[in-house]
């Protein structure tokens, strides 16, 4: 049930006669059309009344000062509703100004304004009463002034009426109607080629110049820089900013629009829209009246235009309070269709094709298919010919699904045709058919010729055109004008003649006519009864009956009668042939009057039964009834539901058809079930057909409240009421979900059957809480669910005792930990945490510090939620399944502060290395309480004054800004306080890269052994850390490898020294720092610097070049498919010259023929034709020599 309100008509003055007694208590009632107020003023509705209702209300206008405005609209009730019209602030009684006017063929409310004024911008309303109720809709009608300036007076209201709009114009822009339009002298630029180049871009520059033949550029863009200048800072006043500027284009074959994104600083400033400088009205709603369309969706205004015509082309700008924001000129090209689009039949796979010829080149069309817009693509083929007149689609690939109407624009004009696809015939059953190489369609006709002759056409136009202008170019100038000749004096008013009256005529006796008392209407007869025409007439006299002009006499089914003044004439059976135009004429006068035979409407029995069956429909989809009739003139047909009749409009359609009547309601709601009854009403009788409409739905919920019939520690029973609306289909059964109280889940337990309201929870545990809800389900779906109101408890509730109060544990500034004790008493539940609250001294607030869902699980807790300085107590409570418990007692008072505690150091470094020019920063972090005082000393003594240092808390930082070697020292810190003191030394050594030790000399004592000698570094006396390290480098290598590091002395023996190779030395200083440059050795060689040695006790001097293989280059891996060739090589040096032998998998190849093998000075290869699976495998080369042997090995990979 609606909830029952008192209304008061909130009336205008004047508006209603009665507004001061009309005080009702009514019903507020939902209207099908959004915006409708409706109070119906009895609770229950006598059968076949309806309250007043929209089916059509009127449309917000916005619209230019002395126009024609009108709203519209359409209403319904039984018995038919009073429609009156008023406005929030003004009378609407003076009907110069307003007029109200109602056209009963089509049912339509309208209240008009012809000459509209600024004055009568307001919101309107429209009241539709009878004596069942009120429906109430407010409109807003906003008119635009012509020339509004917010700083100007308003301009006397007459001076609008008659039209004077001239003296009101005040645009900024020098676009002016044709009309305001100054004579432009010669070389002067037409203004709408700046307003235009303002809103174009940059690419379009060339062919606006072009448009209005604008050759020098340089100058156009130092005037349009200005020109820009100047609207830009106009433009500032109100909008923040302007972008996106979309010009006019075609958006359909009867609609254009433009659109921009502009973010008006004060929204309610007055938008302007105008065609040549002629404002033009529009609308805001996409309404079917207005021409014209301003649409606002956010930042964006989209301007539409519909219904489009040649005299549409023009300038249209947009002007916001009198300035311009954009400018777009929009052409309608003159283009016509030759040949049209013709439908097309095609088969499943196959190309269809639409082709059409146009009368003037055109560069690109439009193409649609069901009504949406085509691109080029995989799916379509756009084609242009090179002289632009044939337009071609291919719809490429076509399917069962492609099939429609497809349409093709060319400015304002169009053509469509169907495309047909047929089912391939030929295709097997259950497999996608084979794409076809053919194609259908096309126009069946020549359209290359047919384009070519229009196309010579065209070119003999303009040449046509050309000589005409050449002609009017050469002739004559037209003779002047004759000046006009002055007009005549206007006549003087003549002297008034005295005119004689005629003498009086003489009056004859005349014989009195007769005059008709009664006259004769037309009559409906059904056919077989008996029909009586009669007339009176004032005296006694003879008459004449006729019928359809012919004279009637009495007969056997006609029978004419006269009673003094009163004549008769008598049908006994009437029939289709007994209708026409009888008249009656006495004398000089006549009466006539039309005899219609008929009977009354008649439904076929078939039909009617078929109709009769109920019409099932789930909710949001469309219901439909349909019955066939019999032609027959003047025949009426209603629809109704309930009752009430249906009218179109909103969600419902009536269709009337000469044969038969349809009614469509569209996304049926359960309030659209009932009765749905056609009526065939002529002038002999109505007839009625009923059927019913049955909306099928989920159910409502089911009725509350859920009621507890038990509750236990170990099960919960609850019981609910059926819903009251099953959706027009049985309730099935019930589903039943649980939620345990501090849980987000809903769990399922299970279903019952329809004939059940209750359900046993036997899963719950005791002392917890549940949330239960309940839905109703029948075939059409879930309900919406019915939840308890209150949560329930399995059993009672139980607390738990009170804990221990809690101890200190530790307190500092950030952080207090304390403990307690479980209660000795949990009186038989199981705890599962605790909550601990604190209080801050010298408040009565205790403030928990965790959650009952989030409960502490141990015994002990640090608190960080404090401030330094202050005091708190704490309690603490156990939570169990029921919740928490009594708290315990507080603690003591507890303040958050550091205890005191002597300086302490944390982590310091005892050794710094720093670069020599770098900033010295030595940070010591430390812990005491109270805080400390810090002293520095260097080497024990006080620090210099350039030397910084700064103390923070828990951290004391000593900074040299530029350090010197001479700032390496021994730095102390020393901290104490009331408790206690500490000190920490810390070695800081400013060095810098040490320099290269002194020549580097080498002497051979002993075989294979040298001993390598070098002069110190000039920093060796400065740095007591420095240190050297040595490289070595062999010819046979031929890479440098540290052989010492570390060293602390000057010499160094090198050892594994062999004859026949080259060596070289490096000697490097190192230090914290880092390496010095090396220090170079001379070469030691084979025949160089070697000390003689006795062999067998003979000294020999002689030079030996001998020198066991090495491998200079190794073999590298090699992995070529089958069949390719292979080469490899390696090369080898020794002295004498080595054998050299190749194996795989150690096995010898050098006599293998397969294998071409090859020792050119030292650089051995193989050659491998075409390598084989068995290639694959382990390839060593040994080289030997009487001095020793080498050897380098590799792997080969044979990909199959």
């Amino acid at each position: 049930m609606f909830k029952r309100s008192k209304v008061t008509d909130a009336s205008a003055t004047g508006q209603d006669p009665d507004a001061d007694l009309n005080r009702e208590v009514g019903i507020k009632k939902k209207s099908r059309v959004p915006g409708v107020m409706i109070t119906q003023y009895i609770e229950e509705l006598p059968e076949g009344k309806t309250h007043p209702d929209f089916t059509r209300k009127p449309i917000a206008l916005t619209i230019q000062e002395g126009k024609f405005a009108y709203f519209k609209a359409i209403v319904t009730g039984d018995p038919q509703p009073t429609v009156t019209w008023s406005r929030n602030n003004g009378d609407v009684s003076d009907t110069a100004r307003y007029q109200t006017k109602y056209d009963p063929n089509t049912n339509d409310h309208t209240f008009e304004m012809p000459n509209v004024m600024p004055d009568q911008a307001d919101t309107y309303k429209c009241f539709a009463k009878n004596e069942f109720g009120q429906a109430v809709v407010t409109v807003v009608l906003n008119v635009i002034e012509v020339g509004f300036n917010k700083n100007a007076a308003q301009k006397p209201a007459a001076e609008a009426i008659n039209g004077n709009f001239k003296n009101v114009l005040k645009r900024k822009s020098k676009v002016l109607s044709k009309s305001e339009q100054p004579e432009r002298k010669d070389g002067e630029i037409d203004p709408r080629f700046w307003e235009l180049l303002l809103s174009a871009k940059k690419k379009d520059y060339e062919a606006v110049c072009a448009e209005f033949g604008i050759t020098d550029f340089r100058w156009m863009l130092k005037k349009l820089n200005e020109i820009k200048k100047e609207r830009e800072e106009e433009q500032a006043e109100f909008v923040k900013s302007l972008s996106n500027l979309k010009p006019m284009q075609f958006s359909s074959e009867s609609s254009a629009s433009f659109e921009i994104d502009m973010d008006l600083i004060d929204p309610s400033s007055s938008v302007f829209i105008y065609k040549d400088g002629v404002m033009i009205p529009y609308t805001k709603d996409m309404g079917e009246q207005m021409k014209h369309t301003l649409k606002q969706v956010g930042r964006k205004f989209i301007f539409s235009m519909k219904d489009l015509l040649p005299d549409d082309a023009g300038l249209y700008q947009l002007d916001v309070e009198g300035v311009n924001m954009f400018s777009t000129d929009f052409k309608i090209p003159m283009v016509d269709f030759l040949v049209k689009i013709q439908e097309v039949k095609a088969v499943e796979r196959q190309d269809a094709v639409f082709e059409c010829v146009l009368s003037n080149p055109f560069s690109k069309t439009l193409w649609f298919g069901k009504n949406l817009p085509l691109e080029q693509g995989d799916k379509y083929d756009i084609l242009v010919s090179d002289d632009k007149l044939i337009h071609t689609l291919v719809v490429k690939d076509c399917m069962i699904v492609d099939k429609g109407i497809y349409s093709v624009c060319a400015g304002i004009k169009s053509c469509n045709a169907w495309l047909v696809v047929e089912a391939d015939k030929d295709a097997q059953k259950g497999k996608k058919s084979v794409r076809k190489t053919t194609k259908a369609g096309g126009s069946g006709m020549d359209l290359k010729k047919l384009a070519e002759e229009q196309q010579t056409k065209l070119v003999k136009e303009r040449e046509e055109i050309k000589e005409q202008i050449k002609a009017v170019a050469v002739a004559p100038p037209p003779p002047t004008a004759p000046e006009p000749e002055p007009e005549p004096e206007a006549p003087k008013d003549p002297e008034p003649e005295i005119v004689k009256e005629p003498d009086p005529p003489v009056v004859e006796e005349v014989k009195p006519e007769p005059v008709i008392t009664c006259k004769l209407s037309d009559v409906y007869v059904l056919r077989g009864n008996p029909a009586d025409l009669t007339v009176k007439i004032d005296i006694d006299c003879d008459s004449s009956w006729f019928k359809d002009g012919e004279q009637l006499n009495s007969s056997s089914e006609v029978k004419i009668t006269k009673a003094g003044t009163s004549h008769n004439l008598s049908i006994r059976s009437c029939s289709e042939d007994d209708s026409g135009v009888y008249r009656f004429e006495t004398g000089s006068v006549s009466t006539q009057g039309k005899v219609t035979v008929g009977v009354v409407p008649e439904f076929d029995p078939d039909d009617l039964h078929k109709f009769s069956k109920p019409v099932i429909v789930r909710v949001g989809q469309n219901a439909a009834f349909k019955m066939p009739l019999t032609p027959q003139e003047g025949l009426v047909v209603s629809w109704f539901k309930d009752g009430a009749e249906l009218n179109d409009g909103g969600g419902v359609k009536i269709v009337r058809e000469p044969n038969h009547s349809r009614l469509l309601l569209r996304d049926c709601l359960r309030t659209d079930a009932g009765e749905i009854k056609i009526q065939l009403k002529n002038p002999f009788g109505a007839v009625e057909a009923t059927s019913r409409l049955i909306v099928l739905d989920k159910p409502g919920p089911p009725e509350g409240p859920v009621e507890v019939v038990e509750s236990t520690s170990t099960m919960i029973e609850i019981q609910w009421n059926p819903p009251k609306d099953d959706g027009c289909s049985p309730v099935t059964n019930y589903v039943i979900e649980r939620q345990q109280e501090r849980q987000s889940h809903w769990m399922k337990l299970g279903d019952v059957l329809a004939d059940k309201t209750s359900f046993r929870d036997r899963n719950v545990a005791h002392g917890k809480i549940y949330n239960y809800r309940i839905y109703a389900e029948n075939p059409q779906g879930v309900s919406d669910s019915l939840e308890t109101a209150d949560s329930i408890m399995a059993g009672i509730l139980i607390l738990s005792g009170p804990p221990g109060a809690p101890t200190l544990v530790s307190a500092t500034k950030t952080c207090i930990t304390l403990t307690w004790t479980p209660p000795e008493d949990d009186r038989g539940v199981p705890i599962i945490g605790y909550q601990l609250e604190k209080r801050k001294k010298d408040t009565n607030k205790w403030i928990a510090l965790n959650a009952l869902n989030e409960p502490i699980e141990d015994v002990n807790y640090a608190v960080k939620d404090v401030t330094e300085g202050a005091e708190y107590e704490f309690r603490v409570a156990a939570i169990n399944e029921s919740g928490a418990g009594d708290p315990s007692p507080p603690s003591e008072m507890v303040c958050a502060k550091n205890p005191n505690m002597r300086p302490c150091f944390k982590d310091p470094e005892d050794f710094i290395v720093v670069r020599a020019g770098n900033s010295v920063r030595v940070n010591i972090c430390y812990e005491a309480e109270p805080p400390p005082q810090i002293t520095w000393l260097r080497n024990d003594e006080p620090i210099s004054p350039w030397i910084s240092v700064i103390n923070t808390e828990g951290m004391s930082q000593l900074v040299i800004p530029s350090s010197k070697r001479s700032d390496s020292a021994i730095y102390t810190i020393h901290a104490k306080n009331s408790v206690g003191e500490a000190s920490f030394d810390i070695e800081v050594r400013v060095t810098d890269e040490p320099k290269s030790p002194g020549p580097v000399e080498l002497e051979q004592t002993v075989q294979d052994k040298v001993m390598i000698s070098w002069a110190p570094s000039p920093d060796q006396e400065l740095d007591d850390r420095l240190y050297y390290m040595v490289s070595q480098h062999d010819s046979n290598t031929r890479v440098w490898r540290n052989i010492a590091d570390r060293l602390f002395t000057n010499t160094y023996t090198a050892s594994k020294i062999y004859p026949g190779r080259e060596y070289h030395f490096r000697v490097y200083a190192k230090n914290d720092v880092g390496l010095s440059d090396p220090s170079e050795s001379p070469t030691w060689g084979a025949n160089s610097n070697r000390v003689p040695i006795s062999s067998y006790g003979v000294v020999s001097s002689e030079i030996s070049f001998e020198r066991p293989p090495s491998i200079l280059v190794p073999l590298k891996v090699h992995t070529p498919p089958k069949g390719y060739q292979l080469y490899m090589t390696c090369a080898v040096r020794g002295c004498p010259r080595p054998t050299v032998a190749w194996y795989l998998n150690d096995v010898c190849i050098n006599s293998d023929k397969n294998y071409y093998i090859t020792n050119s000075c030292g650089v051995c290869s193989i050659y491998i034709l075409r390598v084989r699976s068995i290639d694959s495998g382990d390839y060593r080369v040994v080289a030997l020599n009487s001095l020793g042997q080498a050897e380098c090995s590799t792997k080969l990979i044979v990909r199959e």
